[in-house]
């Protein structure tokens, strides 16, 4: 052992190495900079030095949007788990378990009633972190349950979406959930009752497909990634090379897909002021 070897252990001993919480940073993935912690939740998860907004789930989303207190989770629906006895290299029921251990949550679905600057309403929030938002019919049940939940309390649902597409594991019961989903948009409709969808990143495959293209009006926050298939398959298919920026949130904005592009600190007093407006234009 060498001199400087002897030395750094007994300054060690003499001075212990502080102990430093491994959350104390964290590395943007827009601009690759290191952010307090802190200063990242101050901001609502969106990056002060790139404004990249960090994917968020169900719970921070309701604590943003609802009023202080005001909010309570909705039950969630129960359905078969594993309806195909499904396996690929893991058993489907597994994956769940997984998913369920690492969220807290159910499925990917999460609804909750509450009030948005004193209006009230019912808001959906799929959760990226269970198995990529993915649709099935735990999904497509707390969606229509969430509807009935708004037609009841005579109020808007607004659902903020965040999904990789349908529930392979679930085949064709994952698909039959886009036409649920239509159904259920339809039942709000037809009680002059708004559907605001709020488009996340990444908003992509069925789920953009069905009820996130179907709102009374489509916000999105920035730079989300919002499609159906992905773009090297587009590109492959059409054996093109696709403009820059395409899928991204202010592309659809400006190619007549979204009604605005809204940063999350804006999303509360937005979705407060389309209440007002939507309501007040039903009831006349």
């Amino acid at each position: 052992m060498s001199w400087l070897s002897n030395v750094r252990n007994a300054l060690s001993f003499v001075v212990p190495k502080k102990e430093t919480p491994d959350n104390l940073w964290h590395k943007c993935k827009g601009c690759g900079q290191m952010v307090f912690v802190k200063e990242l939740e101050d901001n609502l998860y969106v990056c002060p030095q790139c404004e990249h907004h960090e994917r968020i789930g169900p719970k921070l989303r309701f604590d943003y949007t609802f009023d202080a207190g005001s909010y309570t989770e909705l039950p969630q629906p129960k359905v078969p788990d594993d309806p195909l006895k499904f396996r690929d290299t893991k058993r489907y029921v597994d994956r769940i378990k997984a998913a369920r251990a690492a969220t807290g949550e159910g499925d990917a679905l999460i609804n909750a009633r509450g009030t948005i600057e004193g209006r009230r309403a019912v808001i959906g929030v799929q959760d990226f972190a269970f198995m990529g938002g993915s649709m099935g019919l735990a999904v497509g049940e707390a969606f229509v349950t969430g509807v009935e939940a708004a037609i009841k309390d005579h109020c808007p649902y607004i659902i903020f979406t965040a999904a990789g597409g349908a529930r392979m594991q679930e085949g064709i019961l994952s698909l039959m959930q886009m036409p649920r989903a239509t159904v259920a948009i339809q039942m709000l409709h037809d009680v002059g009752l708004p559907y605001i969808v709020v488009l996340t990143d990444p908003t992509t495959g069925g789920v953009t497909a069905s009820y996130a293209m179907l709102g009374d009006v489509q916000i999105a926050e920035p730079n989300a990634l919002i499609g159906f298939a992905g773009q090297r398959v587009i590109e492959q298919t059409i054996r093109e090379k696709l403009p820059e920026g395409f899928q991204r949130a202010e592309y659809l904005l400006d190619h007549g897909m979204l009604d605005m592009v809204k940063p999350r600190s804006e999303l509360r007093a937005t979705l407060a002021s389309l209440i007002d407006f939507l309501c007040h234009k039903k009831a006349a």
